[in-house]
């Protein structure tokens, strides 16, 4: 039988074993937190997203090309020149002009003429072609605000998952820590013959779940800054990334009419509905004025023997029998019909998009708030006591493994409720079309 001194390690055996557990892990966070030299606040990822982000840079350049659009639509019509020569005689000779027997020429006769002629363009149509390219440039600007908008909330997102990522690891670390602490008070009393070798296995194997509860968060924060660093367009080191920002929320919301009332004046999407209805209007307006004629005018000169020079006028008008746009006319009378329909629709969206995410706000904080007042502070409590009385032989190895375990879980779900929280405000934020919760 082995004695009781070859099992049982020295105390400074347990406190080497204890340095070099816990010197890997505190050397490997230390040199994460070294490595990440770069912490990003909101703001300044949001700047850096909005300067190098490739879609966003792409649908930009949708109204670079609007604004070359009015250039074209604005321009005249170009001017037509004309200069021919008539009746040049090749095959039959004719006396010469000066009556002399050898001179002889084919041009002798022929009859030198030129014109220049323009399109009048009626009904104010210039005007109103580049008046509908002003208004398509200014759909493509309120195109561009909501994929913005939509790109916002997604980079929000990763970021708040982020910011619980490391909250989440940091609560890992100091569970794991505090478990630690409670073994060796285990080892302790196990070394003094006051708990059983059962007990201690028991105690040491639920080490396990600390450390698996770690390496996913580690696991998790890592996704998250990849996720950011995708949509920034960045490739800086995972290591060397590092966002900072408060992990908490704050108990006042407005009401849900002034949210109301902020979508209706911000929203990109709703005001490009709005836009879309005036373009339409624009583009029957232009209809009609393409209906109507527009006259040809002319002006030419030439020589027609024996008149040395003359001079005359003209005007061609297209006679509007058949085609008179009739076709076009409709198609843009109903399109004004539709884009009313479509207006309509999404002020209908943006009424379901605040108050939904106004009922997940609301829901979110009934919950945070009696975990923030009660809970966190009464799981603690609980596991403290029974923790102690466990440690002085008043409360059984189940009961204490439990308390244990209900703490972890109640402070695991207060950090993805404020993560909840922190997404729903990020998900206010896009249906009201800005920033009004931080």
């Amino acid at each position: 039988m082995k004695s009781v001194g070859s099992t049982i390690p020295s105390p400074f055996v347990r406190a080497g074993r204890w340095l070099v557990r816990n010197g890997f892990v505190t050397v490997g966070l230390l040199t994460q937190t070294l490595s990440a030299q770069t912490a990003f606040t909101w703001q300044q990822i949001k700047d850096k997203f909005e300067a190098t982000n490739p879609t966003l840079k792409s649908a930009q350049l949708n109204i670079d090309e609007s604004r070359a659009e009015e250039i074209t639509a604005y321009l005249r019509p170009n001017p037509g020149l004309t200069a021919g020569l008539d009746q040049i005689n090749l095959f039959s000779p004719q006396p010469p002009p000066s009556g002399g027997a050898n001179a002889y020429s084919p041009l002798a006769y022929a009859f030198p003429y030129g014109s220049v002629s323009y399109l009048h363009e009626r009904r104010h149509k210039r005007e109103l072609r580049l008046e509908a390219a002003k208004k398509s440039t200014d759909v493509a600007v309120s195109s561009w605000s909501d994929q913005e908008r939509n790109l916002i909330f997604n980079l929000r997102s990763s970021f708040v998952q982020a910011l619980q990522a490391k909250a989440v690891l940091e609560n890992a670390k100091q569970n794991l820590e505090y478990w630690d602490h409670e073994l060796d008070i285990s080892r302790n009393r196990f070394a003094a013959g006051d708990m059983a070798q059962i007990d201690l296995d028991r105690l040491e194997l639920q080490r396990v779940q600390f450390e698996s509860d770690f390496e996913t968060a580690i696991v998790n924060l890592r996704t998250a800054k990849i996720q950011l660093l995708m949509l920034l367009n960045d490739r800086t080191p995972i290591e060397q990334f590092d966002v900072s920002g408060p992990f908490d929320y704050i108990d006042q919301l407005m009401s849900m009419d002034e949210f109301r009332n902020v979508a209706l004046a911000t929203r990109p999407d709703l005001k490009e509905a709005i836009q879309n209805v005036d373009l339409a209007k624009v583009n029957y307006q232009l209809a009609v004025a393409n209906g109507s004629t527009d006259p040809t005018f002319g002006v030419d000169a030439g020589r027609n023997p024996p008149i040395p020079v003359y001079f005359g006028v003209s005007v061609s008008i297209p006679l509007r029998i058949f085609d008179r746009n009739q076709g076009e006319k409709a198609r843009t009378q109903i399109d004004i019909g539709r884009n009313q329909r479509l207006l309509d629709a999404a002020q209908a969206q943006v009424f379901n998009d605040v108050d939904s995410a106004y009922v997940t706000l609301v829901s979110t904080l009934n919950l945070l708030r009696p975990y923030k007042a009660k809970y966190l502070k009464l799981s603690g409590d609980t596991r403290d006591r029974i923790a102690f009385s466990y440690q002085n032989g008043g409360a059984a190895l189940l009961d204490y493994l439990d308390a244990e375990k209900a703490d972890r879980d109640v402070r695991l779900a207060y950090l993805n409720l404020i993560g909840s929280y922190l997404t729903a405000a990020a998900q206010m934020n896009m249906a009201v079309g800005r920033e009004v919760l931080q």
